[in-house]
């Protein structure tokens, strides 16, 4: 008997990264591929394999993570979306679904990922309600530090200094095409678009930065660093409750048919 003919289909997702141990699946841990992979599974009635763009880390959120799944054609962009928000936990939400190439990859494909970094200077963002999705740090920061943190970023360099020790294979050179702070609600935000990332970069220049910008270390430290200075380290990195996978680009192609978001008046957020 045959396999039933599939399409592959593209997910915006978004989630509450405090509630899952990453996004990778781990036999014996909660996390976002884990819960997808479930509930395309029951609504196909065959395993369903989730690939993502960024594969974050526990306690890190999205606002605009793609993912990508194979499934039996009598599944529409439209009647997915609308049966998989019925089905997922409150922790996940799809914002659309869409048809995709069939070699389509969101990982490999992508030329650019946005993240996003929020750390509370309000008092209020020590509220239940609002550290979950922030750095409630609550303490005044200098904002030239901060913004001249973010300048030395830009461009090509080799992150070495803000990589998880022991890795990667594939290099320490990242181009970063925006790096800037600007105002939140309830503090200041950090955003950052490169074509690729090392483990934990964003957390710990989040984390180098604002310890400059509460004097507690030298402002020649970030140029320092990525000029791979032997002598300094990085500050620890910043807790994973305030990052945020935004947004994932890929190259520019005529737009596929079959598009169907959850709402009109909602867009991929850059958090």
């Amino acid at each position: 008997m045959e396999a039933p003919e599939t399409n592959r289909l593209q997910l915006t997702v978004h989630y509450d990264g405090s509630a899952f141990h990453g996004w990778q699946y781990q036999p014996q841990q909660r996390t976002v591929q884990g819960d997808l992979q479930a509930a395309l599974t029951q609504l196909a009635g065959s395993p369903r394999t989730v690939i993502g763009a960024g594969r974050t880390d526990t306690g890190v959120h999205a606002t605009g993570q793609v993912a990508s799944v194979d499934m039996p054609e009598r599944w529409t962009s439209a009647r997915l979306l609308k049966a998989l928000n019925a089905t997922l936990p409150r922790e996940i939400w799809i914002e659309s679904v869409r048809q995709a190439p069939p070699d389509f990859h969101p990982r490999y494909d992508a030329i650019a990922r946005t993240y996003t970094y929020r750390v509370g200077i309000d008092e209020q963002a020590r509220s239940p309600f609002q550290r979950g999705q922030c750095w409630a740090l609550c303490e005044l920061l200098d904002a030239e530090s901060l913004a001249a943190g973010a300048a030395h970023i830009l461009g090509k360099h080799s992150f070495e200094a803000f990589a998880k020790s022991g890795q990667p294979e594939r290099g320490y050179q990242c181009e970063v095409a925006k790096a800037a702070w600007t105002d939140w609600d309830l503090g200041v935000r950090f955003d950052i678009t490169a074509d690729r990332y090392l483990h934990h970069m964003v957390r710990y220049l989040v984390g180098t930065m604002i310890d400059i910008a509460r004097h507690r270390r030298a402002s020649e430290d970030i140029a320092a660093l990525l000029s791979g200075h032997a002598e300094l380290t990085t500050s620890p990195p910043a807790p994973p409750e305030g990052l945020f996978l935004a947004r994932v680009e890929y190259p520019e192609s005529a737009p596929l048919a079959d598009e169907t978001p959850a709402s009109p008046s909602r867009s991929t957020a850059t958090a």
